[in-house]
């Protein structure tokens, strides 16, 4: 990529967080930056006491770390003791010399592999658990919380090692701490060594959040978070920083709402599941500020909280929770209150639905229900409006809904960093069920054959031009030459039938223009294509099923798949793909290529009933 082309990049990303980035680095390595001074010790004592009475004995408690260790919901250790908070369990690698300061510990380490593998467990989530276990009378659980506790804080001096390395790591510690005291109802007289904990937490937190808000994702909201929720508690519990870091956290609470989420409630990360993490994040504050009723936000956060609500709730199907695999999934589930499965979004559209709209998302009962309840959060009467076809085009996507059938296609406007090439991509579903679908992102260090699989062109539902990708790549988490989207069609329901189109032409003049259109019985696609020198691959990639092709067209017994196009189709082929559904898994699905040589139209008709 030209020079003209980086310096490009680097004012779309914006100057003020380039110089924040620089600024934090030149900090950290000359020691300018008061992170590489601190101090802190936890005095020795128990986190949590017994709960002296027993509650929510009729709800579901999450047994997801009690006689295992989980890893991004998926990967599971038989095993039920303390877990060794320096190792990967996906290679059985340690960090060397686990007892440097964070800052001389690599973010990439080829040996040790992917650091969030090691992170995982540092979360605190089994907190949680060990917590609803404990107030419905389980010594043993309660045991567990304090015992895994000061055995983390023993072996993760402050500020020493991998687990310190993040700030939002460490924020997301403070969240799941401060949501275990809500559960055992143990927030106005926490224990010492708890509040001591989080003060350690804070002032990590606090030297480095500059850096975090120039990242423009959920690294600020996460970092805000944790500044407001424990510099409140801090504050009631006779700390005088409290105040400050509360301050400081309301204050990036407001400005990341305002920034980062659109009018329409897209996110700037472009990605169902950290979309679910900064609404998740914003839930967690919003318990904690009625909790200790606090003084509310302001009108326009809570408008753009509604608006984000609105938009998760549209992505995700209701038959089964699942939503399409859209942009970055790091395997992130911030609040698992239950035992729903990773890729079940309806408990956490559930609560924002009650906090943030007032309304009901679901009327049937399950176990989304239950996260209000262990939170203390009343259910709302109203119910939610119904799914429907809608744009939500300051994001880029318009979702379209024919009786069972669901389509999402995404189109580029990029107002912050992509982080997949997957402009033009569509995902079909049918009853909650993911036909055609997206391969997700399976690791951030896993060398670079899947880190650019995963997150480029090829492992999407869209066009392929000359072999590269849509937008050159400058780093792992970096694009250049951002897409504009061109001729944006709106959603448009017409008798039988619901459409949309969008279109893009890259620095190449490479141009394609996708038209899409639902009926209640199949899935047209256009897509018309110019402008490459060689040769462009449709794909379309299936759920894994005994597909079988013929001619052009392909068939599970059930469902029909047939190409037409307006110029000689050099090659039609079933190949085999990846897909990653959990993070740092991946398995293989089946893919259609479409490969042409000359401009012109490509028709694609899925029919499915």
């Amino acid at each position: 990529m030209s020079l003209f082309g980086k310096v490009q990049t680097a004012f779309a990303l914006g100057l003020t967080n380039v110089l924040r980035v620089f600024s934090y680095r030149l900090g950290v390595s000359t020691g300018l930056n008061p992170v590489k001074k601190l101090s802190a010790a936890i005095p020795a004592g128990n986190f949590f006491r017994l709960p002296t009475q027993l509650r929510h004995l009729d709800l579901e408690a999450n047994n997801q770390w009690l006689a295992q260790h989980y890893f991004f919901a998926w990967y599971i250790e038989q095993k039920s003791d303390i877990p060794d908070w320096h190792r990967n369990p996906f290679n059985n690698k340690t960090v060397v010399n686990p007892s440097r300061p964070w800052w001389l510990i690599p973010d990439f380490d080829p040996e040790l592999g992917d650091i969030k593998a090691v992170w995982e467990s540092s979360r605190f989530d089994w907190a949680l658990g060990f917590a609803q276990h404990s107030c419905q009378g389980d010594k043993k659980s309660h045991s567990r919380l304090n015992a895994w506790l000061t055995d983390w804080v023993e072996k993760n001096p402050s500020y020493l090692g991998p687990n310190w390395k993040c700030g939002q790591e460490a924020s997301i510690r403070v969240m799941h701490l401060a949501m275990s005291a809500i559960v055992l109802d143990q927030i106005h007289e926490p224990e010492p060594a708890l509040i001591a904990l989080i003060r350690a937490h804070l002032m990590r937190i606090a030297p480095t959040i500059s850096y975090a808000m120039a990242q423009d994702n959920n690294h600020g909201t996460s970092e805000a978070a944790a500044l407001f929720i424990g510099g409140s508690w801090l504050q009631i519990s006779g700390d005088p920083d409290g105040r400050k870091w509360r301050d400081v956290g309301r204050k990036w609470l407001e400005n990341r709402a305002k920034r980062l989420i659109e009018d329409d409630g897209s996110f700037s990360q472009y990605s169902v599941t950290y979309h679910r993490v900064m609404l998740d994040t914003y839930s967690m504050v919003e318990v904690w500020r009625r909790t200790l009723a606090l003084p509310s936000f302001s009108e326009e956060l809570y408008s753009r909280l509604s608006n984000a609500t609105q938009w998760l709730y549209q992505f995700t199907q209701p038959e089964t929770g699942d939503a399409p695999n859209l942009g970055a999934n790091d395997g992130a589930k911030l609040l698992p209150l239950s035992n729903t499965d990773y890729r079940d979004f309806r408990p956490s559209v559930h609560l924002a639905m009650a906090l943030f709209c007032e309304c009901c998302a679901y009327q049937t009962e399950g176990p989304w229900d239950d996260s209000l309840k262990w939170l203390n959060v009343p259910a709302p009467q109203r119910p939610a409006d119904s799914l429907r076809s809608v744009q939500f085009d300051e994001g880029g996507y318009s979702l379209l809904r024919k009786g069972a059938a669901f389509v999402m296609l995404k189109y580029p406007r990029y107002r912050f960093r992509p982080s997949q090439a997957d402009a033009l991509h569509l995902d079909f579903w049918v009853k909650g069920e993911n036909l055609l679908r997206d391969a997700g992102t399976y690791s951030y260090n896993s060398g670079d054959q899947f880190v650019n699989y995963f997150g480029g062109t090829e492992s999407h539902n869209t066009v392929q031009f000359d072999g590269r990708d849509q937008m050159p790549r400058l780093s792992r988490f970096l694009f250049g030459d951002w897409l504009k989207a061109e001729s944006v069609l709106p959603v448009v329901c017409s008798g039988k039938q619901v459409r949309c189109a969008a279109g893009y032409t890259d620095r190449q003049k490479v141009s394609h223009y996708r038209s899409v259109a639902l009926d209640g019985e199949s899935l047209k696609v256009e897509d018309r294509i110019s402008g490459f020198r060689e040769k462009a691959v449709l794909r379309w990639r299936f759920k894994p099923d005994n597909w079988r092709l013929a001619g052009n067209v392909i068939s599970n017994g059930r469902h029909r798949l047939t190409i037409i196009a307006d110029m000689p189709i050099r090659r039609i082929e079933l190949v085999e793909g990846w897909e990653s559904r959990y993070y740092m898994n991946k398995q293989t699905l089946p893919v259609l290529e479409v490969e042409v040589n000359q401009p012109g139209s490509i028709l694609t008709e899925y029919k499915y009933k």
